[in-house]
């Protein structure tokens, strides 16, 4: 069956039928708009993002159930950076009248359970048709204490650098797909190329750092460390120097990529979607940070410092200057 065959409404009911709705008083698809109450004492976070066929994904790489699990996880991963639990989410999609329908239920089966993992609740969204491929928008509503809640703008000169998880696998996994290097290490291309369709929100670390009250300023990396970095030196008044010979990269990785190349810099560096959190916090909470990482089960990596000057400059391990050719993704 296709989608012109099934209609919006046929569409819209087979979506509601997956996902649990609010419980009253609150309300969620099925009237011209979802009612809902955020908890005592907590301030609402809304994020939004979209993914464009062609532009953030391609269907020919398949899993379309995958691409649903990502579709949430890069809206879960704007919430983990501010620190918020996650609770409902909207979505639109437009797609082609010819749209296979079990493309359908394997993007919305994805979704679904991406949602169930995360505890956050389908509240609405719309349908529409599409001419130029798959379109998806998410917007995710989460919340957290208005104190807890953790910005761009509070990092300090002296402050450390961390970063969660490992840096370069979803770029490098990007690389594959499109057939821009060659499988060396079967075994670590497909955990690479996993990384890249299926990335995993950093919610629980998070949601504990904020808690925990450790962090100075933090953000989740999409567009790649150099530019997601230097958000939080514009918005902090600050500059940053990174050193390279700590950043964190996988087995995987490793196993794959020449480590003294530049090309192996620039995909940890600029490569971008690698969904982890980039964060700074005072030297002194160094030990409090490791065992809230530890405790969370993601390694959490000391990889630099904020500065005083403007700019961030990554050192290479005998401290000169790394060059990069791109600071990280850019649409336009």
């Amino acid at each position: 069956m296709r989608l012109a065959e099934l209609g919006e409404f046929g569409l819209i009911d087979r979506i509601r039928a997956r996902f649990p709705q609010p419980a009253a008083p609150e309300l969620g698809i099925g009237d011209d708009a979802a009612l809902l109450s955020p908890s005592a004492g907590m301030q609402l976070v809304v994020s939004t993002d979209l993914l464009a066929e062609g532009v953030h994904f391609e269907r020919s790489f398949g899993q379309l159930h995958l691409l649903g699990r990502k579709s949430l996880a890069v809206n879960l991963s704007d919430l983990a950076a501010m620190g918020a639990r996650p609770r409902w989410f909207f979505l639109s999609l437009a797609m082609p009248a010819g749209f296979p329908l079990e493309e359908i239920e394997a993007l919305l089966d994805g979704l679904a359970e991406q949602a169930a993992e995360h505890g956050v609740l389908l509240a609405g969204g719309d349908t529409c048709g599409s001419r130029s491929g798959l379109v998806i928008s998410v917007t995710i509503m989460g919340e957290q204490r208005p104190e807890r809640l953790l910005r761009r703008s509070a990092g300090r000169p002296g402050d450390d650098i961390w970063v969660s998880g490992a840096l370069g696998d979803s770029a490098l996994g990007l690389q594959l797909l499109l057939g821009q290097v060659e499988k060396a290490d079967d075994t670590a291309a497909s955990y690479v190329i996993h990384r890249h369709l299926d990335p995993t929100p950093r919610c629980g670390l998070g949601q504990m750092l904020a808690e925990a009250g450790l962090v100075s300023a933090m953000i989740d990396i999409s567009d790649g460390l150099l530019a997601d970095l230097g958000h939080i030196c514009e918005q902090s008044g600050c500059g940053a120097e990174l050193q390279l010979g700590q950043l964190p990269r996988s087995p995987q990785f490793a196993a794959l990529t020449d480590a003294a190349s530049p090309s192996c810099w620039q995909l940890m560096l600029s490569g971008g979607e690698d969904y982890e959190l980039c964060f700074t916090a005072p030297a002194e909470r160094r030990a409090a940070i490791q065992n809230q990482a530890k405790t969370a089960g993601i390694p959490a990596t000391l990889i630099g410092k904020l500065t005083d000057s403007g700019g961030v400059v990554a050192l290479l391990p005998d401290g000169s200057i790394f060059q990069p050719s791109a600071s990280g993704y850019t649409h336009f």
